[in-house]
């Protein structure tokens, strides 16, 4: 699993699949990152009501692109709709210890298990075991928790894992474009593979 610190970052984010897109495009088109920083605060490429939002969403948006190589980075350009949807999750997991160890632990059981939906109260008793284990975690506010629990479900559902209708949410694990996921198992990342689509 991920070495990364635990950290309750993703609060302060979304999932941002079209600001993404749009950095991405602009990588793509060989722009530097110091021009691409320019059309974000100057020209307002993300249209943010603020420049303060503008300046935060960038910063998340680029160091999320920046686990990319060239080779994703083509990849994700190529691909359909559902496939940079996944992408863009697969960024925020590589970036992000607990939100990985969630889908892996969770998301993935639910799959193998043939558990056909999923809620709060799961990444709630997620949650509660891994402040046993975790110094980092147990000093974490109720309040944090909520909105892990809330974010975690809503990345999930915009990167099309979960279907909502009504209050019931869905597991709906894709079919990974083989050239993603051959891709992946070729960079070392099997455990995400396993994570998204619930693979032994």
């Amino acid at each position: 699993m991920m070495r990364l610190t635990y950290s309750a970052g993703l609060i302060s984010q979304s999932f941002w699949f079209i600001e993404f897109k749009k950095i991405i495009k602009l990588i793509h088109e060989g722009k530097t990152e110091e021009e691409i920083r320019a059309l974000c605060l100057d020209e307002n490429l993300f249209g943010a009501a603020k420049e303060y939002r503008a300046k935060r969403m960038y910063g998340y948006i680029i160091n999320r692109a920046k686990v990319m190589d060239r080779q994703m980075i083509d990849l994700f350009v190529t691909s359909d709709l559902a496939t940079q949807k996944i992408i863009n999750l697969i960024c925020i997991l590589k970036s992000d210890r607990l939100f990985c160890e969630f889908l892996y632990d969770v998301y993935r059981e639910k799959i193998i298990l043939g558990l056909p939906t999923i809620d709060r109260k799961d990444v709630s008793i997620f949650l509660d075991n891994k402040m046993l284990q975790s110094e980092e975690i147990i000093n974490w506010s109720a309040s944090t928790l909520s909105r892990l629990s809330s974010i975690y479900l809503n990345y999930l559902t915009d990167a099309n894992l979960i279907t909502v209708i009504g209050k019931l949410r869905t597991v709906t694990p894709p079919i990974l474009d083989v050239a993603l996921e051959r891709y992946l198992l070729a960079s070392g990342d099997e455990i995400i593979v396993k994570a998204i689509t619930g693979a032994n």
